[in-house]
């Protein structure tokens, strides 16, 4: 599945930014998309997940209450809004897409744990330089 991802850009410190995840279509009735982020130097951070029959969602201690996933899935695009940004937000974002998750409640949270190759499909990534 190939997704991309939009959105990312220059901002200040405070100022907000809203990332897409796209995909042409996905291969299964259900499914659960993934943000991450990656900062030079710095491995690869989990943000927050949301899964497609329910809107279930998981969120980062470092973003919760500023991050927000949502989904549209007639466009087959979920969204992360990104509010207050701070200079550590400076990163290379990423969506990753889970096909056929039919888990439960407490399977949603290990998702951001997940190794890179379990996941179906990656985006390329979209750059965010919060800049103070």
């Amino acid at each position: 599945v190939q997704l991309v991802e939009s959105g990312g850009g220059w901002v200040q410190v405070g100022g907000s930014l809203r990332l897409s995840c796209a995909a042409s279509y996905f291969p299964s009735p259900d499914y659960a998309i993934a943000w991450f982020r990656q900062a030079p130097g710095k491995e690869r951070e989990g943000l927050s997940c949301i899964r497609k029959s329910d809107g279930l969602t998981h969120y980062a201690d470092s973003v919760k209450g500023r991050f927000s996933i949502s989904s549209d899935n007639a466009k087959n695009t979920v969204y992360l809004q990104m509010n207050d940004l701070k200079p550590e937000d400076t990163a290379r974002y990423y969506c990753a897409v889970l096909l056929f998750f039919g888990g439960g409640v407490q399977d949603i949270a290990p998702i951001l744990s997940r190794h890179t190759a379990e996941f179906d499909g990656w985006g390329r990534g979209t750059q965010v330089t919060v800049s103070s």
